[in-house]
């Protein structure tokens, strides 16, 4: 349980409470927590999940991988009638313990969100496009986010963007945004639109 507030107060009275009510050891200030890793420091508080991911590349044999620089290449994947099965359990397990590192690793989440739209029936390229991901995962495994002590928090940003009738298949957009309060990155997605957006319909009927 990670016990956190700004007010010292009234979190030593709410772990005093818990201690009498469960059986419970104060650790001391948060260092590490179901796989993520929290460091401090004059700048901040950096949150990463190195070892998590060092251990996801020992499980899958490429701890000696060839890095690249971008996790997913620029390519329209579907699915085909003639396209090489691969194993829907180990694709859909990998794809989970992806997933977990994203929440300190917004740069995989366009990634995933792609490669997790064929998780019922992968194929070869699929795969292939996973261990992209774990071969752009090898060239940084430390990458996490900083919280900056030094910010305006009244400040607010939000960005947003859309691939444009990405899927081959239903001609739906991939749209994902990023917001950020002070300088800080706190909520990031990247999803697969329920419709056809207007635009996409419209160069699809021209074309």
């Amino acid at each position: 349980m990670v016990v956190t507030g700004n007010d010292e107060e009234e979190r030593e009275a709410l772990q005093k409470y818990l201690s009498r009510e469960f059986g419970m050891k104060d650790l001391g200030a948060l260092k590490y927590f179901l796989g993520i890793e929290v460091s401090r420091s004059k700048g901040g508080i950096f949150l990463s999940q190195r070892k998590y991911a060092l251990d996801l590349l020992h499980e899958m044999g490429m701890t000696a991988c060839q890095p690249i620089d971008t996790p997913i290449e620029g390519l329209k994947f579907c699915i085909t009638s003639d396209q090489v099965p691969v194993d829907k359990g180990r694709y859909q397990r990998l794809i989970g313990r992806l997933m977990y590192l994203s929440h300190t690793k917004p740069d995989l989440a366009y990634a995933l969100s792609v490669v997790s739209q064929f998780m019922y029936n992968p194929g070869e390229q699929h795969m292939k496009a996973v261990m992209r991901i774990l071969r752009y995962l090898k060239s940084n495994p430390g990458k996490g986010i900083l919280f900056s002590k030094n910010g305006d928090y009244n400040n607010i940003e939000v960005y947003t963007d859309a691939d444009w009738a990405g899927s081959t298949s239903d001609r739906r957009s991939t749209s994902g945004y990023f917001t950020f309060v002070g300088g800080n990155l706190v909520t990031w997605r990247s999803k697969k639109q329920h419709v056809v957006a207007v635009r996409a319909l419209k160069q699809n009927i021209e074309a």
